[in-house]
This record gives C-alpha cells, sequence and structure tokens, in this order.
C-alpha cells in the first residue's frame, strides 16, 4: 500500500524504443496491483532512455516477487517491440527490488520479470515463482525447437531465416550494419579492381599480395615474409589459427615408414627417431580425417583435390619445432613419396602447402565451426528450454551465447551451404560436410573440449614456446575461480546439483540433442558435486569465448597470404619426387577469383563489427547479490592482470600471439 517509485531503462539500440503505450503490474506475496499505464512522454521509451516513474497501490502487496510487462499499440501508430533492460522498484517503506529484463516486450503476451535475485528450483520456493518459471520455459521451449541438421550432427534451432528467430537471438541494429557494410566494402573493392571476376592462375606469388594486402595487419605481414621457413611452419601448429591438432609421437604409424637415414639430414648423426621418441621430442600432425573425401567441383567449374597428409615435426635444441617428413596420402607407396626438407626445394614447398590445405579444412570444420560454432548453438538453444531467467546457471552463461544463433546460421548458409563459400573458395564441397562432420563429431571427447584435459591428452604439457597452453590455461584458470565462486554461492552442497531438476535437464539435453548420446566420447549426461558442475561451465564459457578467440581470431592474420593457407588445390598432390616447379605450383594454388573470395570472406569472418563486448565485460546486470558483483570484479581483475603480462610479453616478441588476449576476447561467438 502507498507510493512505489520506479525506474525502467530501454536497450541503446536503435532499434530499442517503442511508441506503445506500456503497462506495469507489480507481485507481490500477498496479491499484485492493478495494471498501471506508464506516463507518456515521447522520450521515456526512446533508445537508451531511463525513466522514472511513480505509481500508486490501494492495497498491501507484500514483499515484491515479480513485475509484469505489457504494450499495447498506441493510436494509429506502428506496433513495434520493446526492449527493457530493467526496471527497479522503491517501494513505500524505501526497499530497492531490481528487476533484470534484458528483453523484448512483444505487444501480444505479457512477460512476468522475476527479482533478479538468482534461485534454484527447491521445495520452499513460492508458488508464484513457480508457476512463472513454468510459464517462461512453456514460451521459450515453442520459439526454441529443436532442428536435425545432419545424422550424427549437433542438432540446432528449428529456424532458416534469421528474421524468425526469437528476438532476443537477432543482431542489434549497429551489428548487423557494421558487419554489412564491412562486407560490402571490401567486395566492392575486389570488384572494382577485378579480382572476383578473373579466373585465371596467379602467374608471379608476388602478385598474390595485391589481394593479400588489400587489407593486412601486422601478423600478417610477418606470415607473407616467413611462409617459407620450415621453423614458422612449425611454429604455427603451436601459435597459428589451429594450435589444437599435434600430438606428441610416441611410435612411428605403421603407414608412415619413416626411417633414420630418411631424417639423418634434420636429427644428425648422434640420435634416431626412437631417441627422440624417448625423449618426447617428436610430434605428428595426421589428417586421416579427410582421408576418403572427394574434392570439390564446384570452384570455376574445375576439379579441386584433397589430401590426407602425415606430417613429422622435431623439436630441435634450440626448441624450434621443425617438420621433418611428409607423407601426403594414408597409403605408403611408390606413389606417395615422403617428402624430405633437405631434397628437391620446390618439392618440400608444395608438400608444405598441401599441408596447410588440409590444415585450412580441419581447422574451419572441426576445430572452428563444429567445436565452436556449432555447440556453442546447442548450448544457447537448451539453455533457454531448459533454466529460467532467475536461474543462477543461466545468468552465468547467457552473456556468452549472445548473438550465437544468428552467426551461426549465416555460417551454414553462407559459408558451408549449397553455393556458400566451402563451394565457391575451398576444397571441400558443401555436399560432402554433412558426412565429415558426422565423421568428426564421432571423434569429438569431453577431454577434447576441455583444456587442461586436452593439453595432456596430447602430450604437449611441456613443449616450449606453446603460447596457446600458456595464456589459454592462465584465461581457463580465470574462468574457473570466477565460476566456481558463483556455483559456490548458490550451491552448498553435492546433493543440490544432484536435486536441481533445471540444471540436469540442462546438462541432459545437450548430452542428447548436442552429443548424440555418444557414452564413449565422456561428455556428461548429469552432473553428480559441484566440481563437475564448475568444469562442465568453465567448459562452456571457454568454449565461447577464448577457444573462439583463438581459432576464429587468428584466420585473417595466417590465411589472407594465400601460399601459407591455400583454401583449395587445383591439382592432385604430386605423386614422385623432382618434378615440382613454381609452374606447378602456381598452377595449383587457387585462381585470383577463388583467393579474393576467400580473403574477403575471411577478413569479415575474423573482425568483429561494432557491438562488441569482451570477457568479463557485463553490463547486462543480471546478478544483483552484492557477493556475485565481488566476484565479478575479481575476475575482471584477473582478466586485466592477463592481459597486461601478454601485452608486454608481445611488444618484445618477433612472433606476437595475441589471440587469447582477455581484452580482444568476444564474451561470445557472435562472428
Amino acid at each position: 500500500m502507498g507510493t512505489y517509485r520506479l525506474q525502467i531503462a530501454t536497450g541503446s539500440d536503435l532499434s530499442a524504443g517503442t511508441c506503445n503505450d506500456v503497462f506495469v503490474t507489480l507481485v507481490g506475496v500477498q496479491g499484485e496491483s492493478d495494471k498501471c499505464k506508464l506516463t507518456r512522454n515521447w522520450s521515456n521509451f526512446m533508445a537508451g532512455a531511463v525513466s522514472d516513474f511513480e505509481i500508486h497501490v490501494l492495497r498491501d502487496i507484500g514483499e515484491l516477487l515479480l513485475v509484469r510487462l505489457s504494450t499495447e499499440r498506441y493510436k494509429t501508430f506502428n506496433v513495434d517491440a520493446w526492449y527493457c533492460r530493467y526496471v527497479n522498484v522503491t517501494s513505500p517503506t524505501g526497499h530497492l527490488y531490481q528487476f533484470p529484463v534484458y528483453t523484448w516486450i512483444p505487444t501480444s503476451t505479457p512477460v512476468e520479470i522475476p527479482e533478479g535475485k538468482g534461485q534454484i528450483l527447491t521445495e520452499d520456493l513460492h508458488p508464484r515463482l513457480l508457476e512463472q518459471r513454468k510459464t517462461e520455459l512453456l514460451r521459450k521451449r515453442e520459439a526454441y525447437r529443436w532442428k536435425a541438421v545432419a545424422e550424427g550432427v549437433p542438432q540446432g534451432i528449428d529456424v532458416t531465416d534469421a528474421k524468425d528467430f526469437p528476438p532476443n537471438e537477432r543482431f542489434s541494429y549497429k551489428k548487423l550494419k557494421s558487419f554489412q557494410d564491412g562486407l560490402q566494402a571490401l567486395v566492392s573493392r575486389f570488384m572494382a579492381d577485378g579480382y572476383l571476376t578473373c579466373k585465371e592462375s596467379w602467374t608471379d606469388l608476388e602478385d598474390i599480395k595485391l589481394v593479400a594486402f588489400v587489407r593486412k595487419s601486422n601478423i600478417s605481414e610477418i606470415v607473407s615474409k616467413l611462409w617459407k621457413e620450415d621453423f614458422f611452419f612449425g611454429h604455427q601448429y603451436l601459435n597459428g589459427y589451429n594450435p589444437v591438432l599435434i600430438k606428441k609421437c610416441l611410435k612411428i604409424p605403421e603407414n608412415f615408414p619413416v626411417d633414420d637415414r630418411m631424417v639423418a639430414h634434420s636429427l644428425g648423426t648422434c640420435t634416431s627417431l626412437q631417441n627422440e621418441i624417448e625423449s618426447g621430442n617428436l610430434f605428428l600432425a595426421d589428417y586421416k580425417i579427410l582421408d576418403g573425401f572427394p574434392g570439390n567441383k564446384s570452384v570455376n567449374g574445375k576439379q579441386q583435390y584433397l589430401a590426407a597428409p602425415l606430417c613429422l615435426l622435431w623439436k630441435n635444441p634450440q626448441d624450434q619445432l621443425l617438420p621433418i617428413a611428409i607423407q601426403l596420402s594414408q597409403t605408403p607407396g611408390d606413389h606417395s613419396p615422403i617428402f624430405l626438407p633437405n631434397e628437391h626445394e620446390y618439392d618440400w614447398l608444395l608438400a608444405k602447402m598441401w599441408v596447410h590445405n588440409s590444415e585450412f579444412q580441419v581447422h574451419e570444420l572441426i576445430s572452428h565451426f563444429l567445436k565452436v560454432h556449432v555447440l556453442a548453438g546447442t548450448f544457447t538453444v537448451a539453455t533457454n528450454r531448459q533454466l529460467p531467467m532467475s536461474h543462477p546457471v543461466y545468468k552465468l552463461i547467457i552473456p556468452h551465447l549472445r548473438f550465437t544463433l544468428e552467426i551461426y546460421l549465416l555460417a551454414s548458409v553462407k559459408l558451408i551451404g549449397p553455393g556458400g563459400l566451402f563451394d565457391q573458395a575451398t576444397s571441400f564441397g558443401s555436399s560432402e560436410i554433412g558426412g565429415f562432420l558426422k565423421k568428426a563429431m564421432e571423434e569429438v571427447t569431453y577431454s577434447s573440449l576441455c583444456l587442461p584435459d586436452d593439453i595432456q591428452a596430447r602430450g604437449l604439457e611441456t613443449v616450449p614456446n606453446y603460447l596457446y597452453r600458456e595464456d589459454g590455461m592462465k584465461v581457463w584458470a580465470a574462468i574457473e575461480s570466477f565460476v566456481s565462486s558463483v556455483v559456490n554461492h548458490y550451491y552448498t552442497s553435492d546433493e543440490m546439483v544432484r536435486g536441481d531438476p533445471e540444471l540436469q535437464a540442462w546438462v541432459a539435453e545437450i548430452f542428447t540433442k548436442g552429443f548424440q548420446e555418444n557414452a564413449s566420447s565422456g561428455i556428461p549426461s548429469s552432473l553428480e558435486t559441484k566440481a563437475s558442475l564448475i568444469k562442465y561451465l568453465t567448459m562452456v564459457i571457454f568454449r565461447c569465448s577464448a577457444q573462439h578467440s583463438a581459432v576464429g581470431g587468428s584466420q585473417f592474420d595466417f590465411y589472407s597470404w594465400i601460399p601459407n593457407g591455400p583454401t583449395t588445390m587445383k591439382n592432385p598432390p604430386p605423386t614422385a619426387k623432382g618434378v615440382t616447379t613454381m609452374e606447378t605450383i602456381l598452377a595449383t594454388l587457387p585462381d585470383v577469383n577463388t583467393s579474393a573470395t576467400a580473403v574477403s570472406s575471411i577478413w569479415v569472418l575474423t573482425h568483429e563489427p561494432e557491438d562488441q563486448r569482451t570477457l568479463g565485460n557485463f553490463p547486462d546486470v543480471r546478478f544483483t547479490e552484492e557477493e556475485v558483483q565481488k566476484s565479478i570484479k575479481a575476475f575482471q581483475d584477473k582478466l586485466a592482470e592477463i592481459s597486461k603480462y601478454i601485452q608486454e610479453r608481445n611488444e618484445s616478441s618477433p612472433l606476437p600471439y595475441p589471440y587469447l588476449d582477455p581484452s580482444i576476447i568476444e564474451n561470445s561467438v557472435s562472428v
């Protein structure tokens, strides 16, 4: 009973405001207020507005539980949705209630927002809050429906056009415009210069800079100078665009008959392959997953080619990782020679380019698309279907799912869909991608998704100069510490984790719809302890932020110089030594227009448009408890410390590694 003072904030995006009439109902433990139409003023609900109101309640409604927001058409104005950031309510006694909204309020259906304290479903939760949670999840499950993409591949949202997404999943106006403008400017430049219409081969390697340097970075220039060097080839396995494939070699594979005589020039005569294996100095990059897939036939109407190489690398006494033998197929024999660095110069150069081509396919389709974009999409759909907005796990991970579904749709249509980038510019045609992803999904394990476990499983705990590991472990630890503090705030025992039906339904749905119930993967289908919950949430957040930065943010730097990362190859792999010339190499590399298409697409995929939110930057204040706010501040301070360390190291490094600097890591998979 009495006068309640309200502060209501509208989102800052250009489309967030509304001309509609806005109504508020306060819901308390003893009843609710009348539906109250808020005072109209042209500026009250414009984009970025923070407006104050007073409403008078004639009866005692008790402690507030919810606010109900609704809108109705004003006169003959167009009906438009309204994005509300928050509603703060001060009671007649001076008590402040905070209601984090951060959602679109449609004109057709009222939306109820619970008070901001994170709440787990328990027996003593107020019946009105139980009703709100149930209604919210029913509504979201209708909006977030699962759709099978391909056999054996994680399911996605049942939407084929971005305009049909739930409103919260669509790009902001600012992001969409900057995304489109960036792509259009680059495409127009390439079109004006004639690169996109020239279907001829390059006639000189230096000419490729005409495309590569239309947009360039400090690192891309370094790549264009060092790409032929063996030490730089090995360096990229540790600190390049795909630092997750190489493994310690414990035994020379039977289908890779490298012997001591072949590598004596590299290793010297005082050691042997077996000695180097026992010393932990040999590493293997194996692309067997590509074996058996035909090359694309859609690039300029020409047959393209794939290889499934094996590459043996050696850590020398100077701690450089050097390639010492390359076989371009999984089947040894006279027509599958082992190329060596001390033999024919152009043979060796082309063999390394073939490995890079294979690396491109595996990196883009598995490390980047499948293990980041696709899984982030799975996390997003399951989160909205199973966790209400008041659940602390929802509050914790929703910032890391921002814009994920729309970029996933764009990737599915514009990149790997029929007629997309892969059909236009890569060795892998769209018709084969579903089968390839299914094969890759069969090899996904929980350990491969968790950085510390993955490093250990690949035997790379001590290999020097592995900056992906060094920086990644720092960021992983910071995320883990933050997650731990939040989990421990809400869950006081393992029994609370086991007994949280919403949490368990969330994990189970990810296992079922995302990981196809593959128990052998080690992916949890339920969580039994706080420790297991902390690890799982750390994996989700790291994968949607830092991991995407590592495998996505590095693309342009290493791929813009086409010879270092050819997206496709026009001639089959060589079957003999001593026959490769520079003319052979130029005839094998992508055509001019294919190169331009690849570079323009990769530039857009690497450069985050406007409306960015870096890791730990949470402008949407979903947690209202003081203790959790302190945990967020501690997380931000730790990230700033990591960022300072990485930036100072990179200033004096000839080969900087910036991709896991928290100041450039995006909170979510949004590009």
